[in-house]
């Protein structure tokens, strides 16, 4: 069984998080420039779904630090 050390999960949940509040503040907010012309039902239903995700993705780094810290996990 291989064992990973706990800097590679720590690592993995801050890419995640970083990530995820990227995708939130980038794809998911609306652009006021184009709020009038361009928008339409599909483009609000991407940033719905960029904005769901964003949120899982901060969701699951988090986790991955806290079971990285003993935080989470099976208990002995």
């Amino acid at each position: 069984m291989i064992t990973l050390p706990p800097i590679f999960f720590y690592v993995l949940g801050t890419l995640f998080i970083v990530f995820g509040v990227l995708r939130v503040i980038v794809l998911a907010r609306r652009r006021a420039d184009r709020e009038m012309t361009e928008d339409t039902a599909q483009r609000a239903k991407q940033r719905r779904q960029h904005l769901i995700f964003g949120v899982v993705w901060v969701g699951v780094g988090l986790f991955f630090i806290a079971s990285a810290a003993g935080l989470v996990g099976p208990r002995h």
